[in-house]
């Protein structure tokens, strides 16, 4: 359903940019889009997307970070195991990578 409901939103931009018939073509469009917003059925269907996505949220965001964390700890790992002199610095790499990630995300 998401798939034809896409289809008909691009094929209905494409007609009124595309369009040469004129205004009323354009305000025939526009107010078919507007009664098909402000159907009922569409606007509990935005609604649970919403609450879906607010629900989901917080989880998708810790599995990023653990990703991020994860990722930062391999590539640490092979620099440690390749430069025995810059081990320090590496260290506080691996510590300003997750903050600024955690920062940017949250922001």
């Amino acid at each position: 359903m998401r798939g034809k409901l896409v289809f008909a939103t691009g094929a209905a931009i494409g007609y009124v940019l595309g369009a040469r018939a004129g205004r009323r073509s354009y305000e025939k469009i526009a107010a078919r889009a507007s009664a098909l917003w402000n159907d009922e059925k569409v606007q509990k269907t935005v609604n649970d997307a919403q609450s879906f996505v607010k629900e989901k949220a917080p989880v998708v965001q810790q599995k990023v970070t653990e990703t991020a964390k994860g990722a930062v700890g391999k590539v640490t790992g092979k620099v440690q195991g390749g430069s025995s002199g810059s081990s320090s610095s590496t260290e506080g790499t691996t510590y300003e990578i997750p903050t600024t990630s955690e920062g940017g995300s949250g922001a």
